[in-house]
């Protein structure tokens, strides 16, 4: 635990609500709402993406799925369509499940409990406290990654022998500093500071309400705090998928529900028999094939290669052989459930239009 007098810790509650109340942002769609379901939305919405790619996300779901039995109720292929793009597609999955289990188990209402929330589908401890705090006004420390910097430089906060340890070390001081009222305006003069103050490069010390209290800045180590553990290498994995297209569409299939990408539309793996055994199999005849620039995609823990072979097909047939695979007309490529560097692949291409 990093040793804070309790002058420091009222002093850093303060200048952090003033700021925000001051200069932080107050605009933001899900900031003028209490309600649960918004705030829960943009909660996940904002794991690991920045606000300005959430905002348009955010306005198209609640206009298909105004509340929460509303997207319970929906397909989680309609949800997956609204989410194509956004990424980190397991959180439209759990969005989809959380919904369905609150609505069973729970009358469609979260808690204020912000315990009983990490428990559900999707919620981690930072999420559950968030909704607890800008829903229902509780005390809850949150811990994403903007905190995490704006604590590490304050207080200096070195690595310790574990990932593990210096994460509960990081809890226990963002715990420690709750205020004893104001809340909500600390909880987001936390992420607003991390956010367009305390950033990772190129922090602007000198708009800081912290300057004066901050430890990285009094000692110029800005640039190595938080200290983190050393990542290793991500490994690297290699893809060959086909983009079978008759000029007006595209064949693709329907991803396991687990799994990268799952539950998604996307480009048929090649199979052991090539590309013109496949295409018979479907009922095609492969006219011509031409090798595409591979795709590079990074994940959290591995990147990824995607070469990617084009066929030119004729179509023998209506249908198709297995019911996970589907004809895409071009014209629905934008709109469809589709892996974002698959759906860049296929609009930048325009398959030859």
């Amino acid at each position: 635990m990093v040793d804070i007098a309790a002058s420091a810790r009222s002093g850093f509650s303060r200048r952090v609500i003033g700021w925000q109340k001051a200069n932080g942002r107050h605009d933001l769609p899900w900031q003028q709402t209490g309600d649960p379901y918004r705030i829960w939305l943009s909660e996940i919405m904002l794991q690991q993406t920045q606000v300005q790619t959430v905002i348009p996300y955010y306005a198209r779901f609640l206009a298909r799925f105004p509340t929460l039995s509303v997207l319970a109720g929906a397909p989680v292929d309609s949800v997956l369509e609204l989410w194509s793009g956004l990424g980190y597609y397991a959180r439209a999955r759990n969005l989809h499940r959380c919904a369905q289990t609150v609505l069973v188990e729970r009358a469609g209402k979260f808690s204020a409990n912000p315990e009983e929330n990490a428990r559900l589908p999707g919620i981690g401890r930072s999420t559950a406290a968030a909704i607890s705090v800008f829903a229902f006004g509780r005390q809850a420390a949150i811990l994403d990654g903007n905190v995490k910097r704006v604590l590490g430089r304050c207080f200096a906060v070195e690595s310790g022998s574990s990932a593990a340890q210096d994460e509960r070390t990081m809890w226990a001081l963002a715990e420690s500093l709750l205020p004893a009222s104001g809340i909500e305006s600390y909880t987001q003069g936390m992420m607003d500071l991390g956010a367009a103050v305390c950033r990772r490069s190129k922090p602007a010390c000198g708009a800081c309400p912290l300057q004066e209290i901050c430890i990285a800045r009094r000692d110029g180590r800005q640039a190595e705090l938080p200290q983190r553990q050393a990542r290793p290498a991500l490994p690297q994995r290699v893809s060959s998928v086909l983009l079978l297209t008759d000029g007006r569409r595209v064949l693709v299939e329907r991803r396991p529900p687990m799994g990268i990408w799952g539950g998604l539309l996307s480009l048929p793996e090649e199979p052991g028999q090539g590309a013109e055994g496949f295409a018979l199999r479907h009922g095609c005849r492969l006219l011509s094939t031409r090798t595409l620039a591979p795709i590079r995609h990074s994940f959290t823990h591995f990147r990824l290669i995607i070469q990617v072979l084009r066929c030119e097909v004729e179509v023998l047939s209506g249908g198709v052989s297995e019911t996970a695979v589907e004809w895409l007309p071009l014209e629905n490529v934008a709109a469809a459930a589709l892996p974002a560097p698959i759906k860049r692949l296929l609009l930048a291409a325009r398959l030859g239009r």
